[in-house]
């Protein structure tokens, strides 16, 4: 059976992420950089361009500058993804991304864009358009200024109430606002888990039990992201966990990413949740060990996958 594999990926605050490599990042001082690269990034753009190496056919949208949109175009360009970002004054931020040889990463993001009432009214427009053609999309990272919050929670209750799968994948205002709107899938890290459920986790258990809490909230599917630890997936059913083989890590960047891309990979298969989960954290830990994100050869991720391991608990033990 074929199945449809369109998806929507949301990014509303794109950035051209300026990544520099380095020994070890000394403040105050003057730093010299051992290699830099400058591409376009945001977290839905991360994960549509993982996904359409995977096979996925993607349409991507959102709010993009429009003095530097070169290197965003070439990118769906060269993917082969609908480009269907509205265009909004000025320059789309760079965010700097600065990775020591521990593997330690140090982000300084800019603010983005300002976008206005009628830029947004237009990006309500499209996303109702694709709505009518598409039953899963995943809006991921932070709002520029001028979106509220709450104006983003609203796009996620209407898609959900319109019978689409929301995979939402955000931080800060945004994440607790939109995880209100219970979308079908969040994937907070524990950081962000303990802001949502606004208590200190200092333990496994703890953690089961606030990711338990959300799931029972109303978003069907809670994914927490534990970094080398795997991740922990939570819905009625129970939970399952995984937990990848040891990599080498190179850099985080896009690990998150690639997790979200391989969980939404499986919903548009309709794979058996444990051989999704097994597939994203293969995805997300051959992430740590490079630089940018993509699935160069699918082969490797098979291979990785078949080291990770799964353990599962029901409900009634």
């Amino acid at each position: 059976m074929s199945h449809n594999l369109k998806v929507v990926t949301v990014t509303l605050n794109p950035a051209l992420d300026l990544t520099g490599s380095l020994n070890e990042l000394v403040k105050g001082t003057v730093n010299l950089l051992d290699s830099g690269s400058l591409h376009p990034a945001g977290k839905g753009i991360n994960v549509a361009k993982v996904l359409s190496e995977l096979g996925a056919q993607v349409t991507v949208t959102g709010l993009l500058g429009i003095d530097n949109q070169q290197a965003f175009v070439q990118l769906f360009d060269s993917l082969n993804v609908s480009d269907r970002f509205v265009r909004v004054e000025g320059a789309t931020r760079i965010n700097v991304k600065i990775v020591e040889k521990s593997g330690q990463v140090s982000d300084l993001n800019f603010p983005g864009v300002t976008v206005t009432e009628q830029q947004l009214q237009q990006f309500e427009m499209t996303l109702a358009e694709l709505a009518q053609s598409h039953e899963i999309f995943v809006i991921a990272g932070s709002l520029p200024q001028g979106l509220d919050p709450a104006r983003c929670a609203k796009w996620i209750e209407k898609l959900q109430k319109a019978g689409k799968k929301v995979f939402f994948d955000s931080s800060n205002g945004a994440l607790i606002a939109g995880v209100a709107a219970n979308p079908y899938l969040i994937k907070p890290n524990d950081q962000e888990l303990s802001v949502l459920t606004d208590q200190k986790l200092t333990n496994s258990n703890e953690i089961k039990k606030a990711a338990q809490k959300l799931q029972q909230q109303g978003c069907e599917n809670v994914v927490i992201s534990l970094g080398e630890e795997g991740a922990l997936w939570f819905d009625q059913a129970g939970w399952i966990q995984s937990q990848p083989p040891k990599m080498s890590v190179v850099s985080t960047v896009g690990a998150g990413d690639s997790l979200v891309a391989g969980l939404c990979w499986g919903e548009l298969k309709q794979w058996h949740k444990s051989q999704t989960l097994a597939f994203a954290t293969a995805l997300s830990a051959l992430a740590v060990s490079q630089i940018g994100v993509g699935v160069a050869e699918i082969e490797q991720v098979l291979t990785v996958q078949k080291q990770v391991q799964i353990n599962a608990q029901d409900n009634d033990s």
